[in-house]
């Protein structure tokens, strides 16, 4: 931790921007990545997010990274939405992306995952892939407790029946 000290209102501990950009960027660009599911998209969100966060630093107070994973949230929600989720049509479709063999062999769990609406998405990524508790996940996405649970259920119950996840269990 860096000491700083802001135009003589006393002195502040925490890490400088800088420090914590290098220390925790690659953890919430995991967590950009699991909201999107797509690389680019989680760079410019990740992007936006530290942008605000810059702007907001001198009064953050204590550990800065709650803070910055809810401005994540945030704009990611706000993103979701807009009208307009920056599709163009094209006469030719893009190559595929390389699947991510590092879940199942063909990253079914994350197409299944991709599936789900986006503020179920939202929950099983902050809880399961984030490790948060209901109420830091109800926190984050400014939801109760009880709709945290619900959506979990709801988002469970989807990939219990998801065809990519049920293949070959007969």
């Amino acid at each position: 931790m860096t000491t700083m000290t802001i135009s003589g209102e006393g002195t502040v501990t925490g890490p400088s921007f800088d420090d914590f950009v290098a220390a925790r960027s690659a953890p919430l660009l995991r967590t950009a990545y699991l909201l999107t599911r797509d690389h680019a998209l989680a760079e410019d969100l990740l992007q936006t997010a530290l942008t605000k966060a810059y702007l907001a630093w001198r009064r953050i107070e204590g550990d800065p990274e709650p803070y910055v994973r809810k401005i994540l949230v945030n704009t990611y929600s706000s993103w979701w939405r807009r009208k307009w989720n920056g599709e163009r049509p094209t006469d030719e479709l893009p190559e595929r992306p390389y699947a991510d063999d590092r879940v199942g062999e063909s990253g079914d769990l994350w197409d299944a995952i991709g599936r789900l609406p986006r503020r179920q998405r939202a929950v099983v990524v902050l809880r399961y892939f984030e490790d948060l508790t209901e109420a830091q996940t109800a926190d984050l996405l400014g939801i109760t407790v009880g709709t945290v649970k619900s959506q979990t259920s709801k988002a469970f119950a989807s990939l219990r029946i998801d065809p990519s996840l049920t293949e070959g269990e007969l």
